[in-house]
């Protein structure tokens, strides 16, 4: 499968993207187009699932959740370990179906990819640490004359719902953790990314995974909202949109669940900032993947006494980015989405300038393509202010003290990541406390992430933690035995 579908992306003919029930795969039935929004035309078609899949799903996943949690932490460390290799060995033509797919700049993708093969060599040393602890008992009265053990055993069945801007990378992470912790997981693709979503799952099985222990599904919402309330499915790790987040919540009930939805990331420039760097790493990170990333650079609140210097720094960085064809190498900034991603950047935009702000750059776009788009002093309840707007536009404010400004930064509903450009520790330290995000970048923009290290957010950002060991505490229940009148102390003097 993998094969076809990484040597049919040069074809010019649609990919045809493929569902994996019950073992296998399946490419017929009712199927639905992706149109590329760069090239305007079909990329890729996906069979859509029916009811019918969605019960045939549950009821493999039901009987076969044991046989996979009986597999050893070194056999699916090997899988993944082999699957990262499958990865970095495809690395070009599975960034060629992120930009078919997305309108997602080669090197984009490519970085992509390098972080799938990083997440599953993540998720395989992970799998070799899983294991368990003897508990102290005999340190209490009751205690004495028993021993108790623990250890981490498999949730049963995991459901992996992702999204479209990171599609690789963070399935990898989802589907890689729980196969790592022993389960057997439903995937539930993004309609936007039907082949990318095929093409790492079947790196996966090419790599060794067994069919018992992965199953992909293509659809709506629909799709996902019956796999959510199905009563099989014991943990679920869902990354988009806050009001997704909460329609899965309400779904699932009483289930785990690890919940990664929307930003509105701020970076503060302090005036002790190397202003040139901080105006460059905001320019490359505001504008990767056509800024649709939860942490992408969305507010810069910069020293007023370096405004005006930043602000012409980074519109000339900005300025310098290529904007085009997703497939052409040199291309920086590809395509969006979608049209009305696209529309939402320019009605943003003209909606911050009625409001007194100043467009400095871009503000207008070419089909899905968003040009790179400055606003400058945007007034305080616009909506690329308060709201995400999950595309190629960054606002640049002023402020005038450090405790003023992380007020303003924790206005929004949103917390899931920020950036500090400071020498000063202790700005720093105080950033890290006050800010109410789940994670702070120093001397970065807050578009940086490192795969091995925790991430997730507070508010309506989300909950739960995404990195491999931090999801395989999600993915796993901690089962407790305890041996009555068996103890190495038994003595009670």
């Amino acid at each position: 499968m993998l094969e076809a579908l990484l040597t049919s992306t040069s074809e010019g003919a649609p990919v045809q993207a493929a569902a994996l029930r019950g073992g296998q795969w399946i490419t017929d039935g009712p199927q639905s187009e992706r149109i590329g929004p760069y090239l305007r035309q079909p990329v890729s078609r996906a069979p859509t699932a029916a009811p019918a899949d969605v019960e045939a799903v549950r009821a493999h996943a039901r009987a076969y959740a044991r046989t996979v949690g009986r597999l050893a932490p070194a056999v699916r460390a090997d899988v993944l370990e082999r699957a990262a290799a499958v990865a970095a060995g495809n690395r070009d033509e599975l960034a060629r179906l992120l930009a078919l797919e997305l309108g997602k700049p080669l090197k984009d993708g490519r970085g992509e990819i390098d972080r799938v093969a990083d997440t599953f060599a993540v998720c395989a040393a992970e799998a070799r640490q899983i294991g368990g602890e003897t508990l102290p008992v005999a340190g209490w009265a009751r205690g004495i004359g028993n021993t108790a053990f623990t250890y981490r055993a498999p949730a049963g069945v995991a459901l992996a719902i992702t999204p479209f801007n990171a599609p690789a990378n963070l399935l990898a992470h989802k589907l890689g953790a729980s196969f790592a912790a022993g389960n057997t997981t439903i995937v539930k693709a993004p309609p936007q990314a039907p082949a990318a979503s095929t093409a790492i799952v079947a790196l996966l099985i090419e790599a060794g995974m067994p069919y018992e222990a992965v199953q992909l599904l293509h659809g709506d919402g629909s799709v996902g909202a019956a796999l959510c309330a199905a009563p099989e499915v014991a943990v679920i790790s869902f990354t988009g949109s806050a009001a997704t987040g909460a329609a899965v919540a309400r779904a699932a009930g009483a289930k785990r669940l690890v919940l990664e939805l929307g930003g509105n990331a701020a970076t503060i420039v302090c005036d002790d900032a190397d202003i040139a760097e901080a105006a460059r790493v905001c320019a490359r990170t505001g504008y990767s993947n056509s800024g649709q990333s939860c942490i992408s650079v969305q507010r810069v609140y910069v020293d007023r006494s370096r405004y005006s210097e930043f602000l012409d720094a980074l519109t000339a960085q900005v300025g310098k980015l290529n904007v085009g064809d997703p497939l052409d190498p040199g291309t920086d900034v590809g395509s969006m989405v979608d049209e009305d991603a696209a529309e939402r950047v320019v009605r943003w935009s003209a909606e911050a300038a009625a409001g007194g702000g100043r467009v400095v750059l871009g503000g207008t776009r070419d089909g899905a393509t968003a040009a790179p788009t400055i606003v400058a002093d945007p007034p305080a309840g616009a909506s690329l202010v308060t709201e995400e707007v999950f595309g190629a536009l960054v606002a640049v404010m002023p402020f005038d003290d450090l405790a003023e400004v992380i007020e303003r930064c924790n206005q929004s509903r949103y917390g899931l990541q920020a950036g500090i450009f400071t020498r000063d520790l202790d700005r720093a330290f105080t950033a890290w406390r006050d800010l109410e995000v789940g994670g702070l970048v120093v001397n970065g923009s807050s578009n940086f992430r490192l795969d091995h290290v925790p991430f997730g957010g507070v508010k309506d950002s989300g909950f739960g933690r995404e990195s491999p060991r931090c999801m395989i505490d999600d993915y796993t229940v901690v089962k407790t035995m305890t041996l009555r009148g068996t103890s190495l102390w038994g003595d009670r003097g």
